[in-house]
């Protein structure tokens, strides 16, 4: 069976056609799985007997001649940080690796209910925590497009396995660029919605005030197709914005004339890679023939983003992990004589490097002497960013900007020098300091093949308009 693009569109088609069955489609994708996933380890756990269940529902509504739903039979996968009922969800962590989730996430119950098939849980880096998906305690992930490089993070097994056409979809979460960056590594589509825009209900918290739910997928249209279908109010979550959701993919088809696009100086650094510089300017000129109006911005507090984005996200993780002491999920460290003994072991043994150095620096900026200094600044510093993001859209409907300042690094290059790794999300963190939507599409490769994304960045609520631009990104480098 010849399953290419691999689309949304595409599979539900060959569904409503009869030219296959659900049933067909799931053991297709797990056949797939079983031969390239060894390589890749893009997914924790495999949901078998849950993806035939939902597979011969499917069925049954179109053997019935019933409308089918708009993922019918769509073969999807999850972050390991989105809670799956019955299914064991470990956000990447050790201290929770027999932990079995007791109910869905409302994006994962909104998908199923949609009609999407759950493959299984896709590996990430430890509660989300990272840039390039070394940090999982159950080992990397590879880049399909060069398996000796990073797929970046967290999400880099929701954006590997869509990449290595294992999913049709995956759901990723953003903290800092973690749907866009490892979208852009892998040369796929990541969209972060608006905060707000789709529920957390049902997400592992890392950073609550930055945390966004979102889709990847191989094309624009499906990333709009998901969004549909996962966005909206949700009573469980009272940070879900009650804001009505539009026809992203009735808007998406149409025209970008006369669109303002701001292009930020701070975003384009002497030393960006020339190759990423390239292929950014080339889709900024293809904006520009489609009718788009060109004008340079300035973002001038661009540069304490990533400061502040650490000491917040940090703080935000020092108390949301405090919940893990082994008293209450999962894994506990054995032989220990006192409570507090029994605490300490629990969390050395259970969290990575990783997550315990932000658990330190978190500690430390919400220190008591040291809140004003840290905590409070950064908070500070947040409110200028979100007004220079004000002032720029009262100029432009949208922002274009280089999703990453490279291509994919290779697996172990950055691992020790953790600096230098944050500074892989420099163009993406702001974007969740503010709470704004983001996208990043595919917009060349390198000489040695490695893809290339554009970020494209959009006032709160306006997931429309970068969607319309990306459709059009993407339609202009198919040409």
């Amino acid at each position: 069976m010849n399953i290419e693009p691999l689309t949304i569109d595409f599979v539900r088609d060959l569904i409503l056609r009869k030219e296959t069955t659900a049933t067909a489609l799931v053991e297709h994708f797990y056949r797939k799985i079983e031969s390239d996933d060894p390589k890749i380890h893009a997914f924790l756990t495999l949901t078998r007997e849950r993806a035939l269940a939902k597979a011969a529902e499917i069925e049954a509504i179109a053997d019935r001649g019933d409308e089918l739903p708009p993922l019918a039979g769509v073969p999807v996968a999850i972050k390991d940080v989105l809670m799956t009922r019955e299914v064991t969800t470990t956000a990447g962590s050790r201290i929770l690796e027999n932990f079995i989730a007791p109910y869905d996430a409302t994006a994962v119950a909104k998908l199923e209910a949609a009609g999407a098939i759950i493959l299984g849980k896709l590996n990430c880096d430890e509660f989300a925590m990272g840039s390039s998906n070394e940090n999982s305690g159950y080992g990397p992930v590879h880049n399909p497009r060069d398996l000796s490089r990073v797929p970046g993070g967290s999400s880099g097994g929701s954006a590997a396995a869509v990449a290595a056409n294992m999913a049709v979809a995956t759901l990723g979460s953003d903290t800092g660029g973690s749907i866009r960056q490892p979208a852009a590594f892998c040369g796929v589509v990541g969209l972060m919605p608006t905060y707000g825009r789709v529920s957390r209900y049902g997400l592992i918290a890392f950073a609550s005030s930055l945390d966004h739910v979102g889709p990847l997928t191989k094309t624009v249209k499906d990333a709009a197709t998901v969004l549909q279908v996962i966005a909206g109010r949700d009573e469980r979550d009272s940070t879900s914005a009650n804001v009505p959701v539009s026809d992203y993919v009735s808007e998406i088809g149409r025209d970008a004339k006369r669109l303002r696009i701001g292009i930020p100086d701070e975003y384009f650094p002497p030393e960006l890679d020339p190759e990423v510089n390239a292929a950014v300017q080339r889709t900024i000129d293809d904006l520009r023939a489609a009718g788009c109006e060109i004008k340079r911005i300035s973002l001038p507090h661009t540069r304490y983003a990533i400061p502040t984005y650490y000491i917040v996200a940090t703080a935000e993780a020092s108390a949301n992990l405090a919940r893990f002491d082994g008293v209450r999920y999962a894994f506990r460290a054995k032989g220990t004589a006192t409570l507090a003994e029994m605490y300490r072991k629990t969390r050395d043994r259970g969290f990575g490097p990783e997550v315990k150095r932000r658990i330190m620096l978190g500690t430390y900026a919400l220190s008591a002497g040291y809140y004003d200094a840290y905590y409070l600044k950064a908070q500070q510093v947040r409110t200028l960013l979100a007004r220079d993001f004000q002032q720029a859209f009262a100029e432009v409907d949208a922002i274009v900007t280089p999703t990453t300042p490279t291509p994919a690094f290779k697996l172990g290059e950055k691992i020790d020098d953790p600096v230098s790794m944050y500074l892989a999300d420099i163009f993406t963190v702001t974007a969740d300091l503010v709470g704004i939507p983001g996208i990043s599409v595919p917009c060349g490769v390198t000489k040695q093949g490695l893809p290339i994304g554009a970020q494209i960045l959009g006032k709160h609520f306006d997931e429309g308009t970068i969607l319309r631009l990306g459709h059009v990104v993407e339609h202009e480098r198919a040409r």
